[in-house]
């Protein structure tokens, strides 16, 4: 059985991790990375509250 041959495991494993480098930078130096977007600034607006000021003051006294 060749898999027991335990001569060839090293040639075999160090070109498959050769391949697979390669492999990889290439398929990386392909990829098109975009420019990073610019930050804007947003302005956060308040919302309306939908209960009336003076039922938070009398119920919700930590408010």
């Amino acid at each position: 059985m060749p898999q027991l041959d335990t001569s060839m495991w090293l040639l075999t494993i160090l070109s498959m991790l050769l391949t697979l480098f390669v492999l990889f930078q290439l398929k990386i130096s392909k990829h098109s990375y975009s420019p990073n977007p610019k930050l804007a600034h947003t302005k956060t607006q308040k919302q309306q509250a939908p209960w009336n000021t003076t039922w938070t003051k009398i119920y919700l006294p930590l408010l």
